[in-house]
């Protein structure tokens, strides 16, 4: 997504000038070209030689020099993107008073791209009025604010101002300026999480579902233009991201009749909640007591959703089935993908460490009804869905 983007960095004397970088590190791992400007007061955070190393490039820092002068102008216009990372409240208010006293402000206002800002500074700074006042300024020039977070400062302090991530900051501009908007003008439906079968009014029958890989799928899938109806079983993690319809279920056959209802209106459908397989044949109407006997419960099959919505399925839907296993796992997730009539099987095990319900990592294998079998390393859930979508995406274009 980033191969071949042209980055431009501004590093500005804030204690969080360490995690420039590592974000340069990142860019440049991603495949971005990356050159950096650094404020005066920078270096007395963040040497330029670790910065120009990182880069692979020399790092800007004097408007004038002894027998040369940088060309602002053309920095400005070669970048598809100006990050400014950290900004600290000393450039947010030159930004914002339009202040050109050093090679980062001139560039900054001579630049035709995109710029992007991460703020970095101590809470009681983050709050007053002319930080949000300078903030509103920017923003409506065009210019995009990374929200700070939360966290412990380095006044010793514990607030809002912390700066974002690397990570987040990588996956911010990627999704708001380089990710393709290819699934526009599609519907996708999504299920996510457990489902809970209820026993009596305060017992369920349930699973260690959390719905994270689920919600990731929503994200992404909403991030490239698809409008996405996402039907979540009981979880306490909401759904990030516009473009989302929540549909909240508790039970499996609330799911059903939920995806009985949204299917026919979608292109894609992937059904990655962990469904119950089994619901009470009946439901006590109070509370279970405990008595010296054994307690007996009887089980009846819920419907199988996916190999429901495979039968309905019509000429160009796609659907996509998940396949967590504990033993045999590659015959089972190859028999779903046959059995559902399912276009792709997302396969993960228990095996595998980092993988399953309730971590924030997954390592799947992608099995398709063209005989295509794509196995992944470890990663974020976010990236597993990427990858995931990128799949369905090459399906559509088929």
């Amino acid at each position: 997504m980033l191969e071949g983007k042209k980055i431009l960095l501004g590093v500005t004397g804030s204690i969080a000038a360490y995690k420039s970088a590592l974000i340069i590190r990142q860019l440049v791992k991603a495949g971005a070209e990356v050159k950096v400007i650094m404020s005066p007061a920078a270096r007395d955070f963040i040497t330029p030689l670790t910065l120009a190393t990182l880069s692979k490039n020399p790092v800007s820092i004097d408007l004038f020099k002894e027998d040369s002068w940088e060309n602002h102008v053309m920095l400005g216009r070669w970048a598809d993107l100006m990050l400014i990372a950290p900004l600290s409240c000393n450039t947010l208010a030159k930004m914002a008073g339009g202040n050109c006293d050093n090679l980062l402000m001139a560039t900054y206002l001579s630049a035709t791209c995109p710029v992007v800002v991460a703020p970095a500074m101590d809470e009681d700074m983050w709050i007053h009025p002319s930080t949000k006042i300078n903030l509103e300024k920017i923003s409506s020039w065009g210019n995009l604010v990374i929200p700070v977070e939360r966290g412990e400062l380095a006044s010793g302090l514990y607030g809002d101002g912390r700066m974002a991530e690397p990570e987040t900051i990588i996956k911010y501009i990627e999704q708001n300026f380089f990710l393709k908007k290819d699934l526009t003008g599609k519907r996708v439906l999504v299920t996510a999480g457990p489902t809970h079968e209820p026993i009596d009014p305060v017992r369920f029958i349930g699973n260690n579902s959390s719905g994270k890989m689920g919600i990731a799928l929503s994200q992404e899938l909403a991030a490239r233009g698809a409008e996405v109806a996402l039907v979540m079983g009981p979880t306490s993690l909401p759904p990030i991201g516009k473009g989302i319809q929540l549909i909240k279920v508790n039970t499996a056959e609330e799911m059903y009749q939920a995806c009985l209802t949204e299917f026919p209106k979608t292109d894609v459908a992937i059904m990655s909640a962990a469904v119950a397989d089994y619901t009470p044949l009946t439901k006590s109407n109070n509370k279970i007591k405990k008595h010296n006997e054994d307690l007996s419960i009887e089980l009846v099959k819920t419907k199988d959703i996916l190999k429901n919505l495979g039968e309905q399925k019509k000429n160009g839907q796609i659907l996509v089935g998940f396949a967590l296993e504990t033993n045999n796992e590659k015959e089972y997730a190859l028999s779903k993908l046959k059995t559902k009539n399912a276009d792709l099987i997302v396969m993960n095990s228990l095996n595998d460490k980092g993988a399953g319900f309730g971590v924030d990592t997954n390592k799947v294998t992608i099995f398709e009804k063209n005989g295509n079998e794509i196995a992944y390393a470890l990663k974020p859930k976010q990236q597993v869905a990427r990858d995931i979508v990128d799949r369905i995406v090459n399906m559509l274009h088929d």
